[in-house]
């Protein structure tokens, strides 16, 4: 089984009830990699009996860090329609809601289809040189590969004063290589660094309080997407009052925007 897979892995306890556990192949520096836990959230709807259609939407917030070891998932049906569901999701830790979550779920038509944005021209990913994360501790960030284009992360600081670009694009992909499919997108929805590291190159106290994404491509055209890397672009717009914002793109090797969203990040200093 992929590294991916047995960390989002779930026993069925009961209805709407899930059991998983924490995996040190996707930690962060406080508490699992934040994409792991979205993914873990929508393989429990996604589990679910209940749940109908594709996920279109998730949004995750982070209420505090959870601890190494074992979790219970709840899932709730908030409504179900002839086209929509809403999901209510929380996890549970030490006794106390770690992470909580809303999930749409849809079924998807093929009525009409525009994309006035065309993704960024870039080379193709083997031509792009593999950045080294040798120097980060979190475990996470060596279950991708990353392929920068623009705005690599500061690995080695900056020079004093000096302050980096808050854009990003690169290609990524998951380490070993896995078919893309929902749940490998939701987690690839947080690959990206916090724009405040990339802009200030140190690491203070921060982390990403809630997070949405939304699936912009269907199940078939993440399928089409099979192995090959996803071109992945990121930026913010403010860093103020101790919060920033950070908004992203995932896009198809074929240039089709697979999904989208925004973080709001906390941050101190």
């Amino acid at each position: 089984m992929h590294l991916f897979d047995q960390a989002i892995a779930l026993a069925p306890l009961a209805e709407g009830r899930w059991q998983g556990r924490t995996s040190p192949d996707y930690a962060n520096l406080v508490g699992p990699y934040g994409g792991i836990l979205s993914a873990c959230l929508m393989n429990a709807v996604l589990s679910d009996t209940r749940a109908a259609g594709d996920p279109v939407s998730i949004t995750v917030n982070f209420c505090a860090a959870v601890p190494e070891g074992g979790y219970e998932i709840a899932t709730r049906q908030i409504r179900a329609g002839k086209y929509l569901q809403h999901w209510s999701v929380e996890l549970v830790s030490g006794g106390q809601i770690c992470t909580t979550a809303s999930i749409i779920l849809a079924h998807r038509g093929a009525d009409y289809s525009h994309q006035p944005v065309t993704a960024p021209v870039v080379p193709p990913a083997g031509e792009c040189d593999l950045l080294d994360m040798a120097p980060m501790p979190m475990g996470w960030l060596h279950r991708y590969d990353f392929r920068f284009v623009e705005g690599p992360p500061p690995l080695s600081g900056l020079p004093a004063g000096g302050q980096g670009p808050a854009r990003s694009v690169n290609w990524v992909a998951d380490k070993p290589v896995r078919p893309l499919d929902h749940l490998s997108l939701t987690s690839l929805s947080d690959s990206f660094l916090l724009r405040l590291f990339h802009v200030r190159g140190t690491m203070v106290p921060m982390g990403t309080v809630s997070m949405t994404t939304h699936f912009i491509a269907t199940g078939e055209e993440i399928a089409e997407q099979g192995t090959a890397p996803v071109l992945g672009v990121a930026d913010a717009i403010r860093f103020h009052g101790n919060f920033h914002d950070q908004h992203m793109q995932l896009w198809s090797a074929s240039g089709k925007l697979l999904a989208s969203g925004t973080q709001v990040v906390w941050f101190k200093q």
